[in-house]
Parts: structure tokens; C-alpha cells; sequence
């Protein structure tokens, strides 16, 4: 699977989501779109950086920028998470992987010893036209929204 290309066009998705609706790269037009992958709702890496996301959620939307956090989760599980965290931003559900699969954040994982394959925290920023502007890869949680704030302010 090849990588997205900075500064082309970002791959397109069409993912159902929370608020009873589909998203694709479209509805983000003349908006630039910071999109997260992580690996699983309600872990606490996960709380925390959606919690982080939510919280500079404001500056932001100043910078004519929209959020979302995309997981394997069904739309169902991401609702309670959403609602539990209060996080003002959708989280799609990619059950199928499609998404994850062109952003390629699949990777090979290690936990307790056993190998799997999991999302790798990524988190992807678009900027208006679609083009795909920035990535962040083996994300570490702590300060990581506000690099990706930073990121946005230089557009």
C-alpha cells in the first residue's frame, strides 16, 4: 500500500459517523481537516488525546479548521465515547479498514508479547484545497495537539 504524498491531493473516504451520518473529504471543502487515527476508544492514550484535541478544539475553529478521529470502533461505541469525553468533533468509524489502509496506519503491533496488526496513532492535517499538507506518524500523545495547532497556524 503506498503512502499519501505530501502536498497531493489526500485520499478521499466516505466513513459513517457520529451524528448519524456518512463523512467523506467533501464535506470539508474550503476547511482544512486535521484527521486522526487511533488505535482504540475509552484507553487511556486515546482519552487523552482526543481530550487534547477537544480541548483546543476553539483555536481551532478560528483557524478554519475541522477535527476528526477515526478508529475501528463501530459508530455505536464511538457515540458513548464522544458523549462521555464531550468532544465537539465526529468520530468515524472504519470498521473495514478502508481508510486506515490508504493513510497506511496499519503496522505490525507488540503488546504483552504477541504481534498483531493495529492502527498506529497518525494524525494527518489537509489544508483547504485537499491537499494533504502534514503528517504525524508513531505519535506520542503529550503535546501533540498543539504541534498540530502550530502546523495549522503556518498554512
Amino acid at each position: 500500500m503506498s503512502q499519501p504524498q505530501l502536498n497531493k491531493k489526500a485520499p478521499n473516504f466516505d466513513l459513517p459517523a457520529t451524528g448519524e451520518q456518512n463523512l467523506s473529504l467533501k464535506d470539508f471543502k474550503d476547511k482544512n481537516l486535521v484527521i486522526y487515527f487511533y488505535p482504540k476508544d475509552n484507553t487511556p492514550g486515546c482519552i487523552t488525546e482526543g481530550q487534547n484535541f477537544r480541548d483546543l478544539y476553539a483555536e481551532f475553529q478560528k483557524l478554519d479548521t475541522e477535527i476528526v478521529g477515526v478508529s475501528r470502533d463501530s459508530v455505536r461505541v464511538h457515540e458513548g465515547f464522544k458523549k462521555k469525553q464531550e468532544f465537539p468533533f465526529e468520530l468515524l468509524s472504519d470498521k473495514d479498514e478502508e481508510m486506515c489502509k490508504a493513510y497506511d496506519v496499519i503496522k505490525l503491533k507488540k503488546m504483552f508479547g504477541k504481534e498483531y496488526m493495529g492502527i498506529e496513532r497518525s494524525t494527518f492535517l489537509i489544508d483547504k484545497s485537499g491537499k494533504l499538507r502534514q503528517e504525524w506518524r508513531k505519535v506520542k500523545v503529550k503535546g501533540h495537539a498543539e504541534e498540530v495547532l502550530e502546523a495549522v497556524k503556518s498554512l
